[in-house]
């Protein structure tokens, strides 16, 4: 029999869609905390991506702001207009890093620089190369303070410190200063120090050097003056050494800014010339050149060549040493060369040099001759040198921008600014410099004033003699065995200059 089921009670149906009222009411208070969160989640990571919108937006701003972002307003904007380029240069600088070049690490090299800041500079190049070569990690190059100069600028005074770091990582590891562990070491005098051999090759640092290093961690260079050759080194090296010395080794912004002021002040009165008019009280007493000075003058300058021990020589015959051309040319010579070489008497000439010993006295024939003759101090306003004064470094750093720039550059003797501003030189396109032959040059003005010679002759025999000694394309001269004899790199790093023909090559000068 069929089985007749009733239909349900109005009750029974009302308990029960009470019932499943419950349970959807149950499952969504489960389901609501989770949709909540989630919705949370999202906003939040929406805002978090709109304010690196926001900053990303702000930072361009600043590096573009003039071109791109200007007049939008932005709660970013320092009131510092130098924080603002600081910030770009930075976001700049982040975006051209190398990546960082992972190498057992043999040990650290600390170096301590010695002589003016030419001469640091370039030692400083070679010592980048020479930890790159053995693998080491170079702790930042520490500056002479205890020279003649007495300047007690540290290297991030002079150069931007974070830059010359960061630009080399794909090549080296620079550190500011040793890991504490080793740095306690070196107070407690736990380290070998020594002064490495002049005009060395790299099997010296490789048998030598290296093996110290792994000993005993932590080596100690105390003198890096023309320790590393001039030749026969691996291309690689030489073009590691370029690079370090004309990219790594920026000036700081305050010393750049500075430089760009006194260039761009020169420039509004037409092409410049740059005189190194080598003649301060230093370089005379050191080299025994004494032409042209008083009886007093020659005895001041022999006392202090005396005063300092580490000048060896100190019996010299300043006649002799004159012609043979061992001698800076006197700013009296100076001023017959320049008109010999046909420079325009309006011409606008600064002097990259420190203070001329004999004053006003022995600049009357060149300011006679160049009456628009200056100086930085004559060009810029006390203030703007006073964080400048008692550091000389500083101060040649300066003299050294503007000398690159400069649409001639001549320097009356061949000291370390001298040949390095040389090389840079040429590395920026072989720009003008009068590479004085003094020897010759001395024996001319001699025949000139005694009157055996007059000014056409020689003239004449002065523009013959420098037509080709104008820092044109040229090898480096070698001479085997004498190293010091032969041209420094750092005047004609020709490993780094732009490829030419072989028959345009000429022996350097």
């Amino acid at each position: 029999m069929c089985k007749l089921e009733m239909p349900p009670r109005r009750s029974e149906v009302w308990e029960r869609n009470m019932g499943k009222t419950a349970a959807v009411e149950k499952f969504k208070g489960a389901i609501m905390p989770r949709s909540r969160m989630k919705m949370w989640m999202i906003r939040a990571t929406t805002t978090v991506l709109l304010w690196t919108c926001l900053v990303q937006l702000a930072a361009l701003r600043e590096l573009w702001g003039p071109r791109v972002f200007k007049g939008w307003p932005s709660c970013f904007t320092p009131s510092d207009p130098v924080g603002i380029f600081e910030s770009s240069s930075i976001v700049a600088r982040k975006i051209v890093l190398p990546p960082k070049r992972i190498y057992k690490n043999n040990g650290y090299l600390i170096v301590s620089c010695n002589g003016g800041l030419n001469q640091m500079r370039a030692a400083i190049c070679d010592m980048a190369a020479i930890a790159r070569y053995l693998n080491v990690t170079l702790i930042v190059p520490e500056l002479d303070k205890t020279s003649f100069w007495n300047d007690p600028s540290e290297f991030e005074d002079i150069f931007d410190v974070d830059h010359f770091i960061t630009s080399l990582r794909d090549e080296v590891r620079i550190l500011k200063e040793l890991p504490p562990r080793l740095k306690l070491r070196v107070e407690l005098g736990l380290y070998y120090s020594m002064p490495p051999i002049s005009w060395s090759d790299l099997s010296y640092y490789k048998n030598q050097i290296l093996p110290l290093i792994q000993k005993h961690k932590i080596l100690h260079l105390n003198r890096t003056d023309a320790r590393l050759a001039n030749n026969g080194l691996p291309v690689k090296i030489q073009k590691l050494r370029c690079r370090v010395n004309y990219s790594a080794l920026k000036f700081t912004p305050q010393i750049e800014e500075l430089g760009r002021r006194v260039i761009s002040l020169l420039q509004r009165n037409g092409p410049f010339l740059v005189l190194h008019l080598r003649y301060e009280m230093d370089m005379l007493a050191f080299s025994g050149c004494t032409h042209g000075c008083t009886d007093d003058e020659v005895n001041e300058l022999t006392r202090m060549r005396y005063a300092y021990p580490w000048w060896k020589e100190k019996i010299i015959n300043s006649s002799l040493k004159r012609k043979d051309g061992l001698c800076p040319l006197t700013p009296e010579e100076t001023a017959l060369v320049l008109k010999a070489l046909d420079i325009d008497g309006s011409t606008t000439i600064y002097i990259a040099a420190g203070e001329i010993y004999g004053g006003s006295r022995r600049m009357a024939a060149l300011n006679a001759a160049y009456p628009n003759v200056v100086r930085k101090e004559t060009l810029l306003e006390p203030s703007d040198l006073r964080f400048f004064q008692n550091h000389s470094s500083q101060m040649a750093a300066l003299d050294y921008l503007v000398s690159l720039e400069s649409d001639i550059f001549v320097p009356t003797y061949d000291g370390n600014m001298a040949k390095v501003v040389e090389g840079h030189r040429r590395y920026l396109g072989y720009r003008k410099t009068f590479l004085l032959d003094r020897k010759l040059l001395v024996e001319l003005i001699d025949q000139y004033n005694n009157g055996s010679m007059d000014w056409n002759e020689f003239s004449t025999s002065v523009k013959a003699t420098h037509a080709n000694r104008t820092g044109k394309p040229g090898r480096r001269s070698l001479v085997p065995d004498h190293p010091k004899e032969e041209d420094y790199f750092y005047a004609n790093p020709q490993e780094c200059l732009p490829s030419l023909q072989q028959n345009d090559l000429q022996t350097a000068q």
